[in-house]
């Protein structure tokens, strides 16, 4: 008998839609790759390899980190399980090591599902389900978090892509963020604070990616047409776009000098709320009991 060779990353489902390819995995609901024609415009990662540095999970009932893994219920500490051992934090939530189920398969989309159960630090039963949908214009991502539980659950949601354009090095990209404000953070990346962007974190008239390195949250987005749209362009005039929302009210922006086999990878990551929020309670959502709530984020790529 032969052995079937599986991704480490799960079972992986292809959409197609004209000249655009996407591929999501069913570890963590990942976009594993998104390409248009012969340009490739997030990062991947081998089939032997888990998402290097998140890449492309999605994130819930919190994004980014809790600090320490600790937070109050109702004046009850929560201790969460940590990981992020470096920093001691919980970190990206929930299912990053968990399998979605596909609920319904198409040419140019998927339909995944994954169960938050009651857990050390978070006795909540929620349901998290994400619909990737491609069409020649785009791929958009439909987020949907449901409480099994018998009472109000704290949420936060996101994602965590890594843009590209594959035929230039990305540190030769030019990122574009309306952002009026950022956090600032301590040496365990916990916010301590807002303050005008300034310097390198203002990227409103843009900002060369070889030129910046950080890993920072912003808010005070702009929302033009109900969405937060953030532009990675290359010298030719050719970007790729990252939309939410209105309620991906922050963006998180990392600038990775250590993924896999590149120099420089930028993830764009569309959140409901920053990181800490268990804590500071900054865009905190309460999900009542039956209750659901729905946003929706996505990828235009803009090459002609």
């Amino acid at each position: 008998m032969t052995a079937v060779s599986v991704p480490a990353s799960g079972t992986n489902y292809t959409l197609t839609a004209g000249g655009a390819t996407a591929v999501v995995a069913s570890l963590a609901g990942a976009l594993r790759s998104y390409r248009v024609n012969e340009t490739h415009l997030t990062e991947t990662w081998e089939d032997s390899a888990i998402p290097p540095g998140g890449a492309g999970i999605l994130l819930a009932p919190w994004a980014n980190r809790v600090d320490g893994g600790v937070w109050q219920l109702h004046g009850k500490e929560q201790r969460l399980d940590i990981t992020e051992p470096s920093k001691g934090n919980a970190t990206h939530g929930l299912l990053r090591n968990t399998a979605y189920q596909a609920l319904a398969v198409s040419e140019g989309s998927v339909r995944l599902q994954a169960e938050i159960f009651p857990q050390h630090g978070y006795p909540f039963h929620l349901l998290h389900t994400a619909e990737y949908s491609l069409s020649e214009e785009g791929l958009t991502v439909t987020q949907s978090l449901e409480n099994l539980s018998e009472t109000a659950a704290p949420f936060a949601l996101g994602a965590h892509p890594y843009l590209k354009i594959s035929d230039v090095p990305t540190e030769d990209l030019t990122l574009t963020l309306q952002a009026d404000f950022r956090f600032e953070t301590n040496e365990r990346s916990i916010p301590t604070g807002k303050v005008p962007v300034s310097g390198q974190f203002d990227l409103r008239r843009g900002q060369r990616i070889g030129d910046v390195e950080f890993d920072a949250a912003f808010c005070g987005l702009e929302l033009r047409g109900g969405r937060h749209v953030h532009v990675l362009s290359a010298p030719d005039g050719r970007s790729v776009a990252l939309w939410g929302d209105a309620s991906f009210s922050f963006a998180h922006v990392y600038v990775s000098t250590i993924y896999p086999g590149v120099t420089k990878a930028v993830a764009i990551e569309p959140m409901t709320a920053p990181a800490d929020a268990f804590n500071s309670g900054e865009g905190l959502r309460w999900l009542e009991p039956a209750g659901r709530f729905t946003a929706q984020w996505g990828i235009e790529p803009r090459l002609e």
